[in-house]
């Protein structure tokens, strides 16, 4: 799987406005080709060491815990995104989505199972899940 071809991906489906990463952990691949892009970005995990690194390497970062989000975080976002979430995470990520009428877009593992109500896209041939707010199955 090619991480840079995901944020193109991204940047094309979404040409403007803020992008949010949920749970990026160590991989800030796709955020920093995002900002390399002239995209704004916004990179969020539970773990303060993968936040304090991705500021490090100049990104936007937060912590935030997706089972109890800070909305003030994702204010105006067009979009947020996740790779390879835990299963635990894909349904309070698709809450985030719905509670901000935005855009979901999950790559996962290629083992785990995603719910049957989001639409598949082979991108490239990289499997993306998505959710938009005009589904109501969540």
């Amino acid at each position: 799987m090619s991480f840079e071809e995901i944020a193109i991906f991204l940047n094309e489906r979404h040409p403007k406005g803020k992008l949010i990463e949920v749970g990026v952990g160590f991989n800030f691949k796709i955020a920093l080709k995002l900002k390399k892009l002239g995209r704004e970005i916004i990179v969020v995990d539970w773990n303060p060491k993968a936040v304090k690194k991705a500021k490090e390497l100049g990104l936007k970062a937060c912590i935030d815990d997706v089972f109890s989000p800070n909305l003030a975080i994702y204010r105006d976002a067009e979009v947020i995104y996740s790779i390879r979430p835990t299963p635990e995470l894909i349904k309070p990520i698709l809450e985030l989505g719905r509670t901000l009428k935005i855009p979901v877009y999950i790559v996962p593992f290629s083992l785990d199972g995603m719910p049957r109500f989001l639409k598949l896209e082979n991108y490239r041939g990289i499997p993306i899940y998505v959710w938009n707010p005009h589904q109501k199955d969540i």
